[in-house]
């Protein structure tokens, strides 16, 4: 196994040419990142007639959204009545309808533009590791279902059943949710993006930006882009362009193993139902299954890193533990992306000046939020309706001890996958 062989880039079945910028354009939205966000503005942006430009520095969807887990989640990483704490009753409250809504507005669109990212609707399973998660499933349950989220508690049995492994104490299911091929995801949007009429140029990294009274002003590849309007939807790959303020957060890198196709006889008794899953460990797990039956762990650490060794070593441990009839099944695939942390786990929209949004910090939940971000964003800067946004910009947002942060968080992943002992009386599948 290579050190990184993106499985989402191999098995992608959509395909659209985005070339790079090679002359001179008006629009009326220009986009700087052609992830989850980008393509969904442009998408909103064309379907409305505006003319849009998205600007991509590598290829498309190169950053989290063509390395994302792929779990199609409603809401955030936080309770809901932490959101609301955080941001108030009304903000808070409207940010949570937005999102628990955001997975039938994915499938929406997978739907209507006919997609073909392996979409599975089954719902998600977030769960227990410990007796400590499930008290906490307990306590989103509870908070879920007083917003109207239409929860379930599954006991261990049940857990076990729909898992395939006996590792877990319980876990609540989403049956909002559900699973996508990401890149694929993003790929249809840009697909669609464009038979809406967008511009979408890959290989095209923006030097810098500028506003005066004609707009703002892009260059990329010495070109020059001008538009009424601007995103910034770079989230965790954002790179250094002079004209703005970079965006602030911790960056947090996830990686994924993933084995080969399961026997026949394996599959049937594996996450059969096609849930995607994550735990409550506060180093977290998720698991998941491709269609073509390859089971994919993920972990919250840099496996290409100083850490690599141990963090394979952890991966190998965790397949075997959860799933000991999988033991020695080979991992074919391994890479990792980036993670746009805020201190808060709530995503910014931070003003860059008129008609210009920056959107960053999903935490890690990049799909639903994207989707429905970039939408907005589009809608409320070609509308200049800033009530049209699923939370209030801001007109700057500080995140102090960046580096420090991420390199403490990769650090305690590596001591807790190094001191992870090997699992004595296995579960079984």
């Amino acid at each position: 196994m290579r050190a990184e062989t993106n499985l989402w880039t191999t098995s992608c079945r959509e395909r659209v040419t985005c070339p790079p910028l090679a002359q001179d354009l008006r629009a009326d939205l220009v986009v700087i990142g052609a992830g989850f966000t980008g393509c969904s503005a442009a998408l909103e942006a064309a379907g409305r007639g505006a003319s849009v430009v998205v600007l991509e520095a590598k290829t498309l969807a190169h950053g989290g959204s063509g390395r994302n887990v792929g779990l199609v989640n409603a809401g955030l990483w936080l309770p809901p009545e932490a959101v609301v704490k955080a941001l108030g009753a009304e903000a808070g409250g409207r940010l949570l309808q937005v999102l628990g809504a955001g997975p039938a507005a994915v499938f929406e669109r997978i739907e209507t533009h006919g997609i073909d990212c392996e979409a599975t609707r089954n719902g998600t399973l977030h769960l227990a590791h410990a007796p400590a998660g499930l008290r906490d499933l307990q306590s989103r349950l509870r908070q879920g279902r007083a917003i109207g989220a239409p929860l379930e508690l599954l006991g261990a049995q049940e857990t076990r059943a729909r898992t395939g492994s006996a590792g877990f104490h319980g876990a609540l299911l989403d049956p909002r949710a559900g699973t996508v091929q990401p890149r694929a995801y993003c790929t249809g949007l840009a697909r669609a993006a464009q038979a809406a009429g967008a511009r979408i140029h890959a290989h095209s990294a923006v030097t810098s930006v500028s506003r005066d009274a004609g707009g703002w002003q892009v260059v990329a590849n010495g070109h020059r882009v001008t538009a009424k309007a601007l995103l910034v939807a770079t989230n965790a790959y954002h790179h250094g362009l002079s004209g703005l303020p970079a965006p602030r957060y911790v960056k947090v890198r996830y990686s994924q193993f993933a084995t080969q196709p399961l026997p026949p006889e394996l599959r049937a008794r594996v996450l059969a139902g096609g849930e995607g899953c994550w735990d409550t460990a506060l180093v977290m797990t998720s698991i998941r299954m491709d269609q073509a039956g390859r089971l994919i762990l993920g972990g919250m650490c840099d496996a290409s890193g100083a850490g690599a060794r141990i963090h394979a070593s952890w991966a190998r441990r965790k397949l075997r533990h959860l799933y000991p009839a999988l033991a020695d099944l080979p991992f074919v695939h391994q890479w990792q992306g980036d993670i746009a942390m805020t201190r808060d786990h709530i995503p910014k929209i931070v003003e860059c000046g008129p008609q210009g949004y920056a959107v960053f910090g999903y935490s890690g939940r990049g799909i639903v939020p994207g989707t429905v971000f970039g939408a907005a964003c589009a809608e409320a800067l070609l509308e200049q309706r800033p009530d049209a946004l699923p939370l209030p910009p801001r007109a700057c947002y500080t995140e102090p001890f960046c580096k420090t942060l991420g390199a403490y968080y990769e650090a305690g992943a590596t001591l807790v996958h190094a001191l992870t002992p090997a699992p004595v009386g296995r579960p079984r599948v």
